[in-house]
């Protein structure tokens, strides 16, 4: 642990940005592509009809990683300001928490979301075969929450010790094993939509195992006692206060596809749902390598911020934005040049309109916003600063996203759904900028009164 820390707090920031980020953007590409190749084993083994049950059903199966990132992104947030502050005894404890909230998020979801998948499908807009499918994969996603919450959030604990290399090859392992197993499930074994589901929830018991292995097996970076389950009433309120912010977003993200989905059902056909399905996926993956530079940004601020070096945590996010824009940049360039051969890969044998690839290129002109929101999302969390994150995700989906997307696709059609998104986006764009600064001065006040107090 010494000589993580040492590198985090005394390193050079591009160099510790360079050796953190690197593995936490494998990872993070890896654990994407289960969402992207449950699209295409989907489209290309079953159906485009298939393809549009799992794009319906999937924002539902959130539900799980939600839970995940709460239990994740809040305990990591504080395990990383506990050993940046060198606060060991809560450290000792934090894992025993971790095991008891899994097991009470996982209660919470399992049974209520099995036994109203029917309405749950419905309420997304589900309609016919597209419901009947959708229901399928979710019921056997939702089977695995267990694994899907306790796996995830192992793992962004690993990654919130700095641990980037070890979490990533984790995820790589259990990658690897979706990958083998999908068309064997799918074509096979003839369990259709179901099999993608299953071998997503093979992988993720895999990924918690690997998890289980690492902290059981006492390779942490600090001692803890991983095999006990125990509700720690003071770091269940921490880790729930730091990990809020990445919850709501997963929450609103799911309200926010009932929305869109709902409008899709009601204003266009099965085929607008297949080709909104393919461009959210495809959105989803490119947004993959800022979820891994997230979760590098966490523990690079969280220590320093509990160290106290508060200018060094400001341009920290600075550093991680403008190199997340570097990296999607020739991405973007690519996608939106050869929008065409990009949704082929996903939806073969169909011809797009000149409209549907307008509307592909200004649903993907918002990536370039993306960084700095993401790393936002991260950074207040890691500065003990939830607020803003939170209020933020709440503002998108309540303020502006389901008002927008209830009327306008009424008067303007499906094509609005995708320039409301973007316009939606951009304006977030900004009120994040605005409150990245006025918390940046705040930490640099504080700094000032430190080192005035010390002298």
């Amino acid at each position: 642990m010494d000589k993580q820390k040492k590198l985090i707090l005394e390193g050079k920031l591009p160099k510790v940005m360079w050796q953190m980020a690197w593995p936490a953007v494998v990872a993070m590409v890896l654990y994407g592509m289960n969402n992207f190749l449950d699209g295409i084993f989907v489209g290309h083994l079953i159906s485009s009809t298939a393809l549009a049950a799992v794009g319906v059903a999937y924002p539902l199966a959130q539900f799980a990683q939600g839970f995940g990132s709460l239990i994740g992104t809040g305990l990591g947030s504080a395990i990383s300001i506990w050993i940046g502050a060198d606060q060991r005894d809560k450290l000792q404890t934090a894992l025993g928490t971790a095991n008891f909230l899994t097991i009470v998020c996982s209660a919470l979801i399992t049974l209520p979301c099995y036994l109203f998948a029917e309405d749950l499908l419905h309420m997304m807009g589900g309609r016919g075969e597209i419901q009947t499918l959708g229901v399928e994969y979710f019921r056997a996603t939702i089977l695995g929450s267990f694994f899907w919450i306790h796996g995830l959030a192992l793992n962004m604990i690993v990654r919130a010790e700095g641990r980037m290399k070890t979490a990533a090859w984790m995820i790589a392992v259990g990658l690897l094993v979706d990958v083998i197993l999908k068309p064997i499930f799918i074509q096979t074994f003839g369990w259709g939509v179901a099999g993608a589901a299953w071998a997503t929830n093979v992988s993720m018991i895999i990924y918690s195992l690997l998890g289980v292995w690492y902290y059981g097996g006492g390779k942490a970076s600090f001692k803890t006692k991983f095999w006990s389950v125990k509700a720690d009433m003071a770091i269940i309120k921490e880790t729930l206060t730091l990990g809020t912010p990445g919850f709501v977003m997963m929450i609103m993200i799911v309200i926010q596809n009932i929305v869109v989905f709902n409008s899709l059902a009601k204003y266009g056909n099965a085929a607008d749902i297949t080709f909104f399905t393919a461009v959210n996926r495809f959105y989803i993956l490119l947004n993959t390598p800022l979820w891994g530079l997230m979760r590098a940004l966490q523990p690079v601020s969280g220590m320093n911020y509990g160290a106290k070096q508060y200018e060094r945590c400001i341009r920290s996010y600075k550093l991680f934005s403008f190199t997340g824009l570097l990296i999607l940049l020739p991405f973007w360039l690519f996608v939106m040049v050869y929008p065409t051969g990009m949704l082929s890969i996903m939806i073969p044998h169909m011809s797009f309109s000149i409209a549907q690839l307008t509307d592909f290129r200004i649903f993907m002109s918002v990536l370039l916003a993306l960084p700095f929101v993401f790393m936002a999302i991260v950074w207040f969390p890691a500065i003990e600063n939830a607020k803003p994150a939170s209020v933020i995700s709440i503002l998108r989906q309540v303020v502006f996203y389901i008002p927008v997307m209830l009327i306008v696709p009424k008067y303007f059609g499906v094509d609005s759904i995708y320039v409301a998104s973007a316009v939606i986006d951009w304006i977030i764009f900004g009120i994040i900028l605005l409150a990245v600064a006025r918390v940046s001065k705040k930490l640099r006040s504080a700094g000032e009164n430190a080192i005035g107090n010390s002298a």
